[in-house]
């Protein structure tokens, strides 16, 4: 939907993500490396249950709507693949990331997920296919430029929000923590969340591409995945149109599972449950029975029918207005000498995190005025 309002116009934004993602997966993994807890944990225990409880609600609004939008992106994948109705594949694409999450143990979560990020590929092969103005993506790239319009105040609020969500550095503080890595390891942990930032912006940049060379030129609304593919069809050959199917499919696979656990992480940590994956859920009925909750509620909401994209770009602008939270509690966290001891984050690391956290706040103070002016 980026791509589609503000064509190409956005792509310096994406690339600017990419550092900025590394800085906060990388401070997230040396908290949890040195503390050996996630995020939640380690805000509940340093700094009360209200501030523990603003986390909490600051993910969860978040993950929810991402949730809803992910599961139905995943039933219109499907249908753009198979040809049959989305709304036949929206309990299937749930029941199948919650059974992952019910009956697999963490490490076998993770080795089922650790090939999905593959799919990504396909989305710079479909902006190859979408035959995009080079001149003007290489342009837009590296050139940076504001436009005053709603479009592109809400196109970049949601662009933050989308890939700086705390549901991604707060999961990578449960993986971090998990791993139960020696302090002497945590510059390999941070180089391997490094590369992941990487390739998710990469392929990021792709999608916005592809969908500017195609929707955002010909100036085609986009109301769901399924009109998506459709506009790429023609646009951009029927190849382009299954690869853009092919990675949302991934993508939804790769996110459901993330979001719902993640969820279930931060709730168990305010409601002291001991659960974790690695439990069984015979032994942990209420971190267990929260995830299925979550998720028929999500999917219920799917079902109704509202856009996946619309949800998602919804869910994109809460997540860069709540992000700007995570991120103070989460550097504030780097910086304490109570729970990092010796390995507080460096001066270097200190200032790139609160650069982040000033960008991300000031796109949100742009995106409420120029809301408010234009209404």
């Amino acid at each position: 939907m980026i791509g589609s309002t503000t064509v190409y116009g956005l792509g310096w934004l994406v690339i600017l993500v990419i550092p900025m993602l590394a800085v906060v997966q990388v401070i997230s993994s040396q908290i949890a490396v040195v503390t050996k807890h996630n995020l939640e944990d380690d805000t509940r225990k340093y700094y009360g249950r209200a501030i523990a409880f603003i986390m909490l609600v600051a993910v969860l609004a978040v993950n929810f709507l991402t949730l809803v939008a992910d599961i139905e992106g995943g039933g219109a994948a499907m249908q753009v693949l198979t040809g049959i109705d989305y709304r036949t594949w929206i309990l299937p694409v749930a029941m199948a990331a919650l059974a992952i999450l019910v009956f697999s143990s963490y490490e076998r979560i993770k080795n089922i997920l650790l090939p999905l990020p593959l799919v990504f590929l396909a989305y710079p092969i479909a902006m190859v296919l979408a035959h995009p103005n080079w001149h003007a993506v290489l342009i837009n790239t590296f050139v940076p430029h504001f436009e005053h319009t709603q479009d592109y105040a809400s196109g970049a609020i949601a662009l933050l929000g989308t890939t700086l969500t705390s549901y991604a550095y707060v999961w990578q503080s449960v993986e971090a923590a998990k791993e139960n890595a020696p302090i002497r390891r945590l510059g390999l942990v941070q180089v391997d969340a490094t590369l992941g930032t990487i390739i998710a912006g990469i392929s990021f940049w792709a999608i916005v591409m592809a969908t500017g060379a195609t929707l955002g030129v010909h100036h085609l609304p986009v109301e769901t995945a399924d009109q998506a593919a459709s506009a790429l069809r023609p646009l951009a050959g029927r190849y382009a149109s299954l690869l853009f199917g092919v990675g949302l499919l991934g993508s939804a696979l790769l996110a459901v599972p993330v979001l719902i656990a993640t969820s279930a992480y931060v709730v168990r940590t305010m409601f002291g449950w001991h659960s974790t994956l690695d439990t069984n859920w015979r032994r942990g009925p209420q971190f267990y029975g929260f995830m299925i909750t979550l998720t028929i509620m999500a999917a219920t909401v799917a079902f109704a029918g509202a856009s996946p994209i619309k949800i998602l770009f919804i869910s994109s602008i809460v997540g860069g207005l709540a992000t700007p939270i995570t991120l103070v509690i989460m550097l504030l966290l780097g910086r304490n000498h109570h729970a990092m001891k010796k390995h507080c984050i460096g001066p270097g690391l200190t200032i790139a995190g609160w650069a982040v956290a000033a960008i991300v706040s000031i796109a949100a103070l742009v995106f409420v005025i120029t809301t408010f002016v234009h209404h």
